[in-house]
């Protein structure tokens, strides 16, 4: 049997080793049974382990924009002044949010492929005071931006502003320090740089975030968006607010057991790297990528830029239906593509598959790009990564 997909190397959900594949397969259990306790308890722990900090869990049985969307209602109350950081379009839909919660918004946008500079942040806050919180996306997936979450949740806690820090495709493949970063709430999803299923979010909340969950009127109860239901329910009582998603909760267990294995610091080295080779290979091709500089580069995937004479979904569909091979498109962050290289995907000859691609691609739709540099820029990059010569 021929199939018509054979690489997935999208932005999420990435795929899965077969490890993480044969824990989703396993027999389904009864959400109060002894063993099921065990294992949620158990994924908690090693969430907390990765998220790197001490800090309640909290794991939302859906994928990581209903904890994002929970997380915002639960923190908003009516009038709240919050800054929301925009440098991509997950970054301008919780300003929308935020609006539509009851907060005064305060945003400070940036062209979607730069990144907000941290003393913009800084000067924002001396000049608005009463601001009590600060929105930032991480990992702008659509655009392949960082933001600088270490120096900004720094500056927010010098100021007394909490902070609400969407790391879905952040955590697990670049460095990530809630504790040392002073960050309030985090939310990250499994199916970015961790590998795993889509139907999980997990948090990490604060003490002082919960308080103030506590003290918002407006925070969802008896709401399938409750965080607090999940804090008196599960956490006071040992009694889910609603059956739980079992084999997703098998599945995120098998992830984050794989990347503790591996070690947090070894994935994150492993992205990077998969990054460099990528990159190296697009820029020998004689393609541009998408953020402004080096320094606001995700390493989890790579954006590119492409000519007028093409657009996004364009490529990405001939990619998949000729040569077999998913990418991404830019999602309304501008006229690019993008080749992830999160999880097991941030591995080996994953990023060339993609670049060989790619460049095919465009050529057949009448870009000039040299795709035999390209592959060899990146093979380049690979061997020396491995300890060969150049």
């Amino acid at each position: 049997m021929i199939y018509d997909l054979d690489f997935t190397l999208s932005a999420g959900p990435v795929m899965a080793t077969p490890r993480t594949q044969a824990a989703l397969g396993k027999p389904i259990m009864y959400h109060y049974d002894p063993e099921f306790f065990a294992t949620f308890r158990r994924v908690e722990k090693k969430a907390a382990q990765v998220f790197d900090t001490k800090n309640q869990i909290i794991i939302m049985q859906g994928e990581a924009i209903l904890a994002l969307e929970a997380a915002a209602r639960s923190m908003v109350t009516p009038g709240m002044k919050v800054l929301n950081l925009a440098q991509g379009v997950f970054g301008k839909g919780m300003g929308y949010w935020l609006t539509s919660f009851g907060a005064e918004l305060h945003e400070i946008e940036v062209p979607y492929n730069e990144a907000v500079d941290p003393q913009q942040v800084e000067e924002y806050l001396k000049k608005n005071p009463g601001i009590e919180m600060i929105t930032i996306v991480h990992s702008e997936t659509p655009s392949g931006t960082i933001s600088d979450c270490g120096a900004i949740g720094k500056i927010a806690k010098k100021h007394g502003a909490m902070t609400l820090v969407d790391a879905v495709s952040s955590v697990g493949g670049l460095e990530f320090q809630t504790d040392k970063w002073g960050l309030d709430v985090c939310v990250t999803g499994a199916q970015k740089c961790l590998g795993g299923p889509a139907g999980i979010g997990l948090m990490s909340i604060s003490d002082r975030a919960e308080k103030h969950m506590r003290a918002n009127p407006n925070a969802p109860r008896d709401s399938f968006l409750s965080i607090l239901d999940w804090y008196d329910k599960w956490l006071g009582q040992e009694r889910f607010p609603f059956t739980p998603s079992v084999s997703d909760m098998y599945g995120v267990e098998s992830v984050l057991d794989q990347v503790l294995e591996e070690g947090l610091d070894n994935s994150i080295a492993r992205h990077a790297a998969s990054a460099r080779v990528t990159r190296a290979g697009v820029q020998a091709m004689g393609l541009e990528l998408w953020p402004a500089n080096e320094a606001i580069t995700a390493n989890c995937l790579t954006s590119i830029r492409l000519p007028d004479a093409v657009n996004d979904v364009q490529v990405r569909d001939h990619v998949r239906n000729r040569y077999g091979v998913m990418l991404s498109s830019g999602q309304g962050a501008g006229n690019l593509v993008r080749i992830a290289h999160m999880g097991p995907s941030a591995n080996g000859l994953y990023p060339v598959v993609g670049l060989s691609a790619l460049g095919q691609g465009l050529r057949d739709l009448g870009v000039t790009v040299d795709v035999g540099a390209g592959v060899d820029a990146a093979m380049t990059e690979l061997a020396t990564q491995r300890g060969g010569k150049k």
